[in-house]
């Protein structure tokens, strides 16, 4: 049965939807399968791999509002191993839609139950907000990863993501862990990167991972071309931290 592993921070621009990307791409290459959920409205997960819920083909709002089943509108990659669930600009209004439906913080949960033992991690690129649309991702998560940026306010609203995390534990989902924080957009020669990283692992309560995901513009491009790094500049810093990722990610679970 799938890992499956929220990737959150309800702050913007912490590198949340880059490192679902790249580290679903990653597991992908040295064989693992992967499902990647793309639950955030602005569906850049979904395009930064090439795919996109157009016309008529069907998103993950489909899945929590009609019940649509996540098997029908799973989408292939150009990379093997690596298949997504598209997001829509409709998901945007799923937080008013939801708020009447009986057991609303399941939604996601129960649906990712009939594809859970199709994959070995099933990874939930979270809306970057603290609202009902993450408690989903929260609550259908067994952990959770933290991406947090190598910058001045690095550690600002961590405390509430963690106070959100436990009330979560507490009342929907017992099980739920936190598996560790993710520095990102390291720059070795900014001292404040270094500064920073050293403060999270000082503070941060829980595993900081010893991979740091680098500042590069491979990174910043590999979207564009909607294409993950290891695809794009397979050769990059970027590329070569997030498989390092990789390994490390699956020597927690003892799978390496």
């Amino acid at each position: 049965m799938a890992r499956v592993i929220s990737i959150v921070n309800q702050k913007g621009g912490t590198g949340k939807t880059t490192t679902a990307i790249n580290l679903g791409a990653a597991l992908a290459s040295i064989g693992k399968f992967v499902l990647l959920v793309d639950f955030d409205p602005q569906g850049n997960a979904s395009s930064g791999l090439g795919v996109k819920a157009e016309g008529d083909k069907k998103s993950i709002y489909d899945v929590i509002i009609d019940e649509v089943s996540p098997v029908d509108i799973t989408q292939s990659t150009s990379i093997q191993g690596l298949n997504v669930i598209p997001a829509s600009q409709d998901l945007s209004g799923a937080n008013i839609e939801l708020v009447d439906v009986d057991n609303r913080e399941f939604r996601l949960k129960e649906a990712l139950l009939e594809i859970r033992n199709d994959y070995d991690f099933i990874l939930i690129d979270c809306p970057p907000s603290l609202g009902l649309l993450t408690l989903n991702c929260l609550v259908a998560s067994d952990e959770v990863l933290i991406p947090v940026q190598c910058e001045y306010y690095a550690l600002e609203g961590l405390g509430q993501l963690l106070n959100t995390i436990e009330l979560v534990k507490t009342n929907l989902q017992p099980d739920l862990k936190v598996l560790g924080a993710l520095l990102t957009m390291y720059h070795k020669r900014i001292k404040l990167s270094t500064e920073v990283v050293e403060q999270v692992k000082q503070h941060f309560p829980y595993k900081v991972f010893d991979t740091v995901i680098p500042r590069n513009i491979d990174l910043a491009e590999a979207p564009s071309f909607g294409t993950s790094i290891i695809e794009h500049a397979k050769r990059s810093s970027g590329s070569k931290a997030y498989r390092k990722l990789a390994v490390e990610f699956l020597k927690v679970y003892n799978m390496i």
